[in-house]
């Protein structure tokens, strides 16, 4: 979208209706308002388009659906021509190719769109793709402050769209045989769970890149969106580095965070927090990147705590996993009876109170299996779109997931610990609570 687009210019080229994300798709609409769904048999092929088509876009996702028998490619779409023709290349010519999402949302025959945007587009494309009647698989995290999450769950409800988001571990046996044991009870009552990230990345990668002239066939103004007008520099731009900038991510909470704390949030069926505190900043890197090197996190829930420690220019292990260099994440959950940790992922190991490994136990199933084989969690919710029954990592059910890191960085940027109101879905105490909750778009882009 250019610079000098006018408001009505931009209503028009969307068809945006009046709904509350300020950016809905005009479509064919049931007696309630929302779009008509159509309805896919078993043995029905299910459309997908792809928006976003670099890194895990094509890479992961492009790879995993091209898998299933049961699912066409129909479009894809992304702002840089490379990007977008190599997508397109793959399919064999047979997905239509656009530079612009909303083109896309208005191609009547995909059924479901996958969303691996950099995250701060995230919530614009997933509210606009529901209210055009398009079930969502978004990549984590679904958001970066708590207004985008509740709209996002809102407008998957009011259009009655099956949604997942991208957090692929959630689907591992090894995830799930953790909720087994937490639920079983043999930890006792937990009372606080402790997550890491070590990352032993000093020179993140990066240096110190100059701006430049965007590369031919990028479409660099549309890249930023919603985010500040900024230069192109490279080091923005490559190989996923996004990640290591506050506009479009904010920190390794929002980037691993996903992964990570949804293991105690699901185990444990954590709503949204009561408070959040977090501290930080860039303490041992040298490099253009400027998230926090260095972060630490203290939610409280009632009767427990949980919190979040990122070292990004460390690699320990905390003792528990196999040290070593590269990256190293974990889960603890401190039981009264016993503690559970999980590191990289991996098997989750039992200790009891004297530290001794629990071995030989059986736990009893508490979740239903996920589907299996490598892309389980895409297989999902190509079931689900299916079914129509909901996925495991919906807007919904991540919506406390998603609040709790949000909330996390508005206490960063804040520099205050806040106290969270789940049912008014306010700051405790700011007379202004919407504006902390609420991102600041860059025109014409509007969330409200």
């Amino acid at each position: 979208m250019t610079d000098d687009i006018s408001r009505r210019d931009f209503l028009k080229a969307t068809g945006a209706v009046a709904v509350a994300a300020g950016i809905g798709m005009d479509g064919v609409t049931s007696a309630s308002g929302a779009p008509t769904k159509k309805r896919i048999s078993p043995n029905e092929k299910v459309v997908v388009g792809f928006i976003g088509v670099a890194g895990r876009g094509f890479g992961a996702h492009m790879h995993a659906f091209k898998d299933f028998a049961d699912v066409e490619m129909g479009a894809v779409c992304d702002v840089y021509d490379e990007h977008l023709n190599t997508a397109v290349a793959f399919t064999e010519g047979k997905a239509k190719g656009y530079k612009d999402f909303r083109k896309l949302l208005e191609q009547k025959d995909l059924d479901a769109v996958v969303i691996a945007t950099p995250p701060h587009w995230h919530p614009l494309i997933a509210i606009a793709a529901c209210e055009a009647g398009k079930d969502v698989y978004c990549e984590k995290p679904m958001s970066r402050y708590p207004m985008e999450a509740k709209l996002m769950a809102e407008a998957a409800k009011r259009n009655g769209c099956v949604t997942q988001v991208g957090t692929q571990i959630h689907s591992t046996p090894n995830y799930h045989l953790c909720v087994d044991i937490v639920r079983s009870g043999a930890l006792g009552k937990i009372t606080s769970v402790t997550n890491f990230c070590t990352m032993n990345d000093n020179s993140e990668g990066l240096d110190h890149p100059a701006d430049s002239e965007p590369m031919e066939g990028l479409d660099w103004n549309t890249w930023l969106g919603p985010a500040p007008k900024v230069p192109f520099n490279i080091g923005r731009f490559r190989d996923g580095m996004h990640r290591y900038f506050k506009d479009y991510v904010d920190s390794w909470l929002h980037e691993l965070g996903p992964h990570i704390v949804d293991l105690p949030v699901w185990a444990l069926d954590l709503k949204q927090p009561l408070t959040a505190s977090g501290c930080g900043g860039r303490f041992a890197t040298d490099s253009i990147a400027d998230v926090p090197d260095t972060f630490q996190v203290v939610w409280e829930y009632p009767e427990m705590t949980m919190t979040w420690n990122l070292m990004q220019a460390n690699a320990f292990n905390f003792g528990v996993g196999d040290p070593g260099p590269g990256r190293h994440n974990g889960i603890v959950f401190h039981g009264k009876e016993g503690t559970l940790a999980i590191v990289n992922y991996g098997t989750p190991q039992v200790f009891d109170n004297n530290g001794k490994l629990v071995e030989g136990v059986t736990y009893p199933k508490a979740v239903p299996d996920a589907p299996e084989g490598p892309h389980a969690h895409q297989r999902e919710f190509v079931n689900k779109i299916k079914t129509r029954e909901e996925c495991s990592c919906s807007f919904e059910n991540d919506l406390p997931l998603h609040v709790a890191l949000n909330l996390a960085h508005v206490s960063l940027r804040a520099n205050k610990k806040i106290h969270w109101d789940e049912d008014k879905f306010e700051v405790i105490g700011e007379k202004d609570s919407k504006s902390l909750i609420t991102p600041k778009y860059r025109a014409p882009w509007k969330l409200s």
